[in-house]
């Protein structure tokens, strides 16, 4: 669900930069910018049965950010995140660092798995995986005095013992708006991965070989995948900061190395997939 959690954490975050300052209205809403805000959001994620496959399902995912104080806070599917630097409104310099949780639910149930050669290699347990991250960006960037260009880089460690494994995580991230009701944001990622959680997931023993017919695989940690995807936001009442707003996006993502070359991925999935999320928000 890290990817869904990217998609549904972007179109909220937009209405934290605000509109350009080229109207009336834009000017009314730019003294909002250091307010608190709250959104609120609900979507319908379309994505992968597992990490790697090439069947799809379709899974909820709620969503809330806040901004209080200027300090941001994001619930985000099974992803939660504190940023406890403050941010300051205006074209300015941000630093980011806070705590970073997550649920994984990787093949956690053999009920959301079509393919049986899949089923056959067992369950795995939930990973509750913890760390932080540190981040940098920068408000100003090209379009405008309200958009903003971020790099972040996240680790995380299953506390849970289902793969006791880090994770690595560097985010670059672009959003701008178009105008008072309108914004847009592109961002570009990679995981890398403990040789934990290649086992956990991505390795297959003799005995899992007889009963899913696919070969012995012993998989090594290193970088797992990269992903790129593009999310967008429309108001539909009020404004970028106010009111009722859709929000939708997709993504690709392309696993690497021995995650990729892994039968369950390259055999039975794809090295490949998408997803895509829509759904509607509000931010009061």
């Amino acid at each position: 669900m890290t990817a869904t959690a990217a998609l549904v954490a972007a179109t909220p975050a937009l209405a934290q930069d605000g509109p350009p300052p080229s109207s009336t209205p834009a000017s009314t809403l730019a003294a909002d910018l250091d307010k608190d805000t709250i959104t609120v959001a609900v979507a319908g994620a379309y994505l992968t049965d597992y990490e790697g496959s090439n069947d799809y399902r379709f899974v909820p995912a709620p969503a809330v950010q806040a901004t209080i104080s200027g300090y941001n806070i994001q619930v985000l599917g099974n992803r939660a995140s504190v940023d406890l630097i403050r941010d300051r409104p205006g074209p300015v310099w941000d630093l980011q660092a806070g705590p970073i949780g997550v649920i994984n639910f990787n093949r956690q149930n053999n009920k959301n798995i079509d393919d049986r050669r899949i089923r056959a290699l067992g369950e795995r347990n939930t990973a509750i995986e913890l760390g932080g991250f540190v981040g940098i960006g920068k408000t100003g960037v090209i379009t405008s005095d309200y958009d903003k260009l971020s790099a972040t880089l996240s680790y995380r460690h299953d506390v849970n013992n289902a793969h006791d494994s880090d994770i690595w995580q560097p985010t670059v991230a672009y959003f701008t708006p178009l105008n008072v009701k309108t914004a847009v944001g592109l961002f570009v990622s990679a995981e890398r991965a403990g040789g934990g959680y290649a086992r956990s997931y991505y390795s297959i023993d003799g005995t899992q070989s007889l009963a899913s017919g696919l070969a012995v695989y012993n998989a090594r940690g290193g970088w797992k995948n990269w992903s790129v995807g593009l999310a967008g936001t429309y108001s539909l009442t009020g404004d970028l900061l106010h009111g009722w707003k859709a929000i939708g996006g997709v993504n690709y993502r392309r696993m690497l190395n021995d995650f990729a070359d892994s039968p369950v991925v390259s055999v039975a999935g794809s090295r490949g997939q998408w997803l895509a999320a829509a759904g509607i928000g509000y931010t009061f």
